[in-house]
């Protein structure tokens, strides 16, 4: 038993200073520094490795190892998000929001004209919504590697025709673009895209061909007030965010589990599942949860019905663009 305790600690020191390693060679200094850095963490650790089958130099191997993970924490600890850097155009500005009683004004909704993909005109208004008037939800699910992997998000529909649609990003530096394996370490800001479905959806059916995306929008079914509960806690957090900005993380705080975590207002919220991780089959796991309008269906037959990229392409620019994307 003793041996076999031992090979645990020896694996979680090993994950551990892999982790912390990989960490250095991404958020830290970049070049030979970062590279001497990370094996100057990794080379104590390994020793302590050798250590736990040797008496001699465990003292030492101890001293070293709390020496460097304490260092590593402090570091670690010092790298804090920011709202002030130099943002790609397209998550420049941050959207905010102002509560009236029943009346919502959303600041700074995104409404960009594209020409492709990294050619658009950015534009931005103010929209105000009436939270009883909110008369439904529906799930944005977009695949462009898969069915395993997706990126989800909500659109809100109003009775006045209005939608309003966010969607949980990474807000990207210049001259960065997205690695899942540096979402891991703190290298990406959180951010709320608040926009226009035409801007939002338009882009990913429309613009985006390399590689080409493909869009499904279904309706989610439950309790009205649900759904009011989960806008205001929208509302909350693009509020919270415009104050103390926080870091994306591929696996703890990305599309899915963001919007998990705000469903948790709820009392009938969704219980977790490994499909909240593996996005692209969260679309089926609300259909087995009765969560999906047309649950009567098959589901092959309801995400067949789902797709709206050649619906989004015909409507274009179009200021009927929601209510075209939705057409039977």
């Amino acid at each position: 038993m003793q041996t076999f305790a031992k090979i645990l600690l020896a694996l979680a020191l090993l994950c551990l200073t892999a982790w912390g390693a990989a960490a250095l060679l991404i958020a830290g200094p970049q070049g030979s520094l970062g590279q001497a850095l990370a094996a100057g963490m990794a080379l104590p650790s390994l020793f302590a490795v050798t250590r736990l089958w040797r008496r001699p130099g465990r003292a030492l191997a101890t001293g070293l190892l709390l020496a460097v993970g304490a260092t590593w924490l402090l570091w670690w600890q010092s790298l804090a998000p920011s709202n002030e850097r130099q943002w790609q155009r397209d998550v420049a500005v941050l959207p905010s929001a102002t509560v009236e009683g029943n009346r919502i004004t959303l600041h700074n909704v995104r409404n960009f004209q594209y020409r492709s993909e990294y050619d658009y005109s950015p534009a931005y208004y103010d929209k105000q919504v009436k939270l009883d008037e909110l008369v439904g939800v529906d799930l944005i699910a977009t695949y462009w590697m898969g069915p395993s992997i997706a990126h989800i998000f909500l659109s809100f529909a109003f009775a006045d025709g209005q939608h309003v649609a966010v969607s949980i990003e990474t807000r990207k530096e210049v001259g960065e673009s997205y690695s899942t394996i540096n979402g891991f370490f703190r290298q990406y800001e959180l951010y709320y895209v608040v926009a226009d479905e035409r801007d939002v959806i338009g882009l990913r059916t429309n613009h985006r061909d390399n590689p080409p995306e493909q869009v499904h929008l279904y309706r989610l079914q439950g309790p009205l007030d649900n759904a009011r509960r989960l806008f205001m806690a929208y509302v909350e957090r693009i509020n919270q965010l415009h104050q103390r900005p926080e870091f994306y993380n591929t696996l703890t705080t990305n599309c899915t589990t963001s919007i998990w975590m705000s469903s948790q207002v709820n009392e009938q919220h969704l219980p977790f599942s490994w499909k909240l991780l593996a996005s692209g089959y969260l679309p089926e796991y609300l259909y087995q949860q009765g969560r999906l309008a047309g649950s009567q269906l098959p589901f092959a037959s309801l995400q067949q019905g789902a797709l709206i990229n050649a619906k989004a392409r015909a409507a274009g620019d179009s200021p009927e663009f929601s209510r075209l994307i939705r057409q039977p």
